[in-house]
């Protein structure tokens, strides 16, 4: 208790308390060779039992073992008192019990009436049962599963030790943290070593008992027989009952000691209050208690057995059956709603501070004052899309995008709208609110009138006009489009653009962790020996640049494995992967096997082919073009490509393996969604259609 004491903020340390405990300790030693007047032995007996109480209540109300670490050093204590109260008790009973069954104190002299009531025989039984159930029952159990405690937690301390040590070193913990779990740990290991000797002690006081009352029944009736010329009968009547009397006066202190010892060592690692522990957990299962109600019940009707014991435990059982769900209920929607206000508080702080502004959405739709109120009832269907348009991303190109934040914003012009990657705007556009709009068609019209537009996703001419009209347009064989479904349209195309920057390093590293183990360990074998996960990411970010899907990323990890021990750069090691990824390439261009190229001319090819600067070994080092021959290469594409855009039908670019990059890097400036592809990229299989060439 002293320990406790100490630790407790509620018993300040005070000077002289230490000298007063030791004073205490001496008076126990002083017991066991000083003879006490019946009235010291009456209260040191009352103290014993109010002592053992005590014991028992810290052990049920503590919320874990360490809490009470000191019990150990109280036990021997207690049992050391408890002892030397039984000497006490044992020299007055031998010197003084001829006088009568009072000659020993008031405290065993009721005990003995209250237990025995009147016949000594009854009192020996139940001190006897009390022996059995204390040393058999009680101490034994306690024994053994501090016993198991300490060796378990012995053994596991290396690990714990090790587990703090490799938090420390991932930053999960600081210095502090980790000193106090290291201190905690050796507490746990010394409270449970300490537990697996004071079993000991509890086990020891229970033998002593029984042969300390033996002792002082068969002492006493010897000495008063022999010494005070007393009958045999009245001798061991009276000493029996003074002996038991003074056994069950120690034996029930050491009884509620050896209970809350097992109380202790039994609860393990399980945290809060014995009644959380057992009670909680008990009634945590509402069937349970309605399948043991049921058959107090049915126990209840059986004919032979009391009705009324039966049905009142099974009436409480199924009350608690009944009640504890609608409880457990209440209380989670209690800790719903604490936690959803508490979330809506930190967010409310974190929308007011500073460092709100510091964070971007990675992909944000910001709506103008009237395109919001517009598209207000709208909301949950635009959610809904905008949900499917992100599925749909992750099925076509392999990764799953930023979710969109779509929120209002008053500096972006009343009818507009916004799209922001990373905080910056990268489209804009004025919605035409309350109308619909028709992509032109070449050889017809609608007759409804509108105004000439553009669309905003692909920039192609269109025709807005008054939403009352989309019936006529309908029936005209127009497919007019509303206001959400251009701002989707334009805010997919945006994405898809972007691609490469929507793909974090994060992003990555989960990719990667999805793949099948075989697969996961090669990709750390090339990122530790060859490239960085970094390297990696550049790859799979110029694939996308190119709108090359990366599904398949298990190939992908093939190809770079082929050539990352030879090749640094990224640019070839992508080169290499696309060629590795042909039929997968191929089969995203192509329309029902079809593939429609559209050839650069000889001359191009070769002035690219010129353009190329090598070094000694061969590879490209720089790209030195005429930039005549770049103007007029520009205005050549430009007339051809677009000839076969406006025939509607989707073709590729098909040029030399080395000048494809650069080739690419021209016309993506043009138009910025076409294919260009090399020869050796070309899958086999496929049906081949040249439309013509650049020249």
């Amino acid at each position: 208790m002293a320990q406790i004491q100490a630790l407790s903020p509620a018993f300040p340390k005070k000077q002289g308390r230490d000298v007063g405990f030791a004073l205490g300790i001496v008076a126990i030693l002083a017991i066991l060779f000083l003879p006490l007047p019946p009235i010291l032995i009456d209260m040191g007996l009352a103290f014993s039992i109010a002592l053992s109480v005590l014991i028992l209540m810290v052990s049920l109300w503590i919320q874990r073992p360490l809490e009470f670490s000191s019990f150990p050093t109280i036990l021997l204590i207690a049992t050391m008192l408890r002892l030397a109260m039984n000497i006490a008790t044992t020299r007055i009973i031998l010197s003084q019990g001829h006088e009568g069954t009072d000659a020993a104190g008031s405290v065993i002299h009721g005990f003995a009436n209250l237990v025995m009531s009147g016949d000594f025989v009854i009192g020996l039984i139940v001190f006897m049962i009390l022996i059995v159930v204390n040393f058999i029952v009680i101490t034994k159990g306690a024994t053994r599963i501090a016993e198991v405690g300490a060796r378990f937690t012995l053994d596991a301390i290396p690990g714990k030790q090790m587990s703090i040590d490799a938090d420390l070193s991932a930053g999960i913990i600081d210095e502090k943290e980790a000193q106090r779990r290291r201190k905690e740990l050796e507490e746990e290991s010394s409270f449970f070593g300490s537990m697996d000797g004071a079993s000991k002690f509890v086990r020891g006081d229970a033998i002593a008992g029984l042969l300390i009352t033996a002792i002082n029944i068969f002492g006493g009736i010897i000495i008063g027989y022999a010494r005070h010329d007393m009958p045999i009968g009245e001798a061991a009547d009276v000493f029996v009952r003074l002996s038991v009397g003074d056994g069950l006066v120690t034996q029930i202190p050491a009884l509620i000691v050896s209970l809350a010892a097992g109380l202790l060592v039994a609860r393990g690692g399980t945290t809060g209050s014995a009644d959380q522990a057992v009670i909680g957990q008990l009634s945590h299962y509402p069937k349970a208690l309605i399948v043991a109600a049921v058959l107090m019940f049915v126990l209840a009707f059986m004919p032979g057995l009391p009705f009324l014991p039966f049905v009142v435990l099974g009436g409480i059982m199924a009350f608690g059956g009944w009640i504890i769900p609608r409880q457990i209920e209440a209380v989670k929607l209690a800790e719903a709603e604490a936690e959803r206000s508490t979330k809506m508080e930190e967010q409310a702080k974190e929308k007011d501070s500073v460092k709100s502004v510091l964070k971007t959405a990675e992909v944000e739709l910001l709506l103008g004052k009237h395109v919001s109120s517009r598209l207000l009832g709208a909301h949950q269907e635009l959610a809904f899309r905008v949900g499917k348009m992100r599925k749909k991303f992750a099925m076509q190109y392999g990764f799953v995008v930023p979710e969109i934040k779509v929120s209002d914003d008053y500096s972006v012009p009343q009818k507009g709208y916004q799209i922001r990657i990373h905080g910056t705007v990268v489209a804009a556009n004025e919605l035409r609110v309350g109308e619909v709009m028709v992509v032109k068609q070449a050889n017809r019209m609608p007759s409804v009138p509108g105004d000439d537009i553009r669309e905003p996703a692909f920039g192609m001419p269109a025709i807005s006009m008054p939403e009352s009209f989309t019936e006529d347009l309908k029936r005209e064989g127009f497919q007019p489009i509303d206001n959400v479904s251009v701002v989707l349209t334009h805010m997919s195309e945006v994405i898809r653009n972007n691609l490469p920057q929507l793909l974090s390093y994060k992003d990555m590293k989960v990719l990667l962790e999805r793949l099948d183990p075989e697969y996961k360990k090669l990709a750390d074998e090339i990122c530790s020996s060859h490239m960085t996960y970094s390297g990696l990411q550049a790859v799979l970010k110029l694939l996308l640049a190119e709108r090359v899907s990366i599904r398949n990323l298990h190939l992908i990890i093939e190809a770079v494995a082929e050539l990352a021990p030879h090749v640094r750069k990224t640019e070839q090691i992508v080169e290499h992967v696309r060629i590795r990824m042909a039929q997968q390439l191929c089969g995203d261009l192509a329309e029902n096997g079809v593939l429609r190229v559209l050839r650069l001319g000889n001359r191009w090819d070769l002035a690219f082919h010129q353009a190329l600067k090598r070094d000694n070994k061969g590879e490209v080092v720089e790209f030195d073009i005429d930039p005549r021959h770049l103007e007029e290469f520009s205005e050549q594409a430009t007339k051809v490509i677009r000839e076969e855009l406006d025939k509607g039908r989707p073709f590729v670019l098909v040029t030399a393996p080395d000048a494809r990059p650069y080739v690419r890097m021209i016309i993506e400036r043009l138009f910025a969604t076409l294919p260009v592809i090399s020869h050796v990229e070309i899958a086999k299989g496929l049906e081949i259609k040249v439309l013509g060439a650049i020249s």
